[in-house]
């Protein structure tokens, strides 16, 4: 689970269901996990698949969305995504306005 950011920031929504194609699946996801890690704005990411994946990565701006959406590696496992590795997809953009998290980290229960 991605740590507490604060509020706002953005939550880039990508739910897929895959096709029986690996191709190069695995390595680039691996790959995109990393570099995603390294780009401004980029605040975290919390997955998770079983038959429909789900993965929601966290970032600072939509500036910082537009960036990585438009990066050159991103740019191939799109195109790769849409010709081999998915049945169909769906990509949401959501501002995120408040959080909570269970257990609270401890300097916020430390302050109350």
């Amino acid at each position: 689970m991605t740590d507490k950011h604060t509020p706002p920031y953005y939550a880039v929504i990508f739910a897929s269901v895959r096709t029986e194609v690996d191709n190069g699946y695995t390595a680039m996801a691996d790959k995109l996990s990393t570099l995603a890690a390294t780009q401004p704005g980029f605040l975290g990411v919390d997955s998770t698949r079983n038959g429909l994946g789900i993965t929601v990565s966290y970032w600072k701006d939509i500036e910082s969305i537009h960036r990585w959406k438009h990066q050159a590696d991103h740019l191939l496992a799109q195109r790769l995504g849409r010709e081999e590795w998915y049945a169909s997809y769906s990509v949401r953009i959501a501002k995120v306005e408040q959080e909570s998290l269970f257990p609270e980290p401890p300097e916020e229960r430390a302050h109350k």
